[in-house]
């Protein structure tokens, strides 16, 4: 796998297989095309939650691939649908870093994500 397009499913084996940071640079290499005007760092922190959620998407982590599929379902694009799912995650991550949450639950990831619509997304009531 030499490149990422987060509109098309990667080969769940295929991308496992790869190192982690050519994971995070694959996923850089496809935003850095899209002329974003987004700091260097804020980009690898950017690339780092797509690969997260590509990662779970992979390993076929309970409700991330239902989740995926009912956010297209409901108009969003796979990258949008990848987003709004790093969208939670990042938000966990950011409560447990600033002592909001003493761990990352996944119960409430899951219900995070079972109460996640396209129209919520959209509205930005994620």
């Amino acid at each position: 796998m030499d490149t990422y397009n987060p509109n098309k499913p990667v080969d769940s084996e295929n991308w496992l297989a790869l190192d982690e940071a050519l994971r995070i640079e694959l996923v850089h290499d496809f935003h850095s095309g899209l002329d974003l005007e987004m700091a260097v760092d804020a980009l690898r922190l950017h690339s780092s939650i797509h690969v997260i959620v590509e990662n779970q998407l992979a390993m076929g982590v309970d409700i991330i691939p239902e989740t995926i599929a009912k956010l297209t379902r409901q108009g969003l694009n796979r990258h949008e649908a990848i987003h709004a799912i790093g969208a939670i995650i990042s938000a966990d991550i950011f409560d447990v870093m600033k002592g909001i949450a003493e761990e990352f639950s996944p119960k409430k990831y899951r219900r995070k994500l079972e109460k996640l619509t396209a129209k919520r997304w959209l509205k930005g009531q994620y």
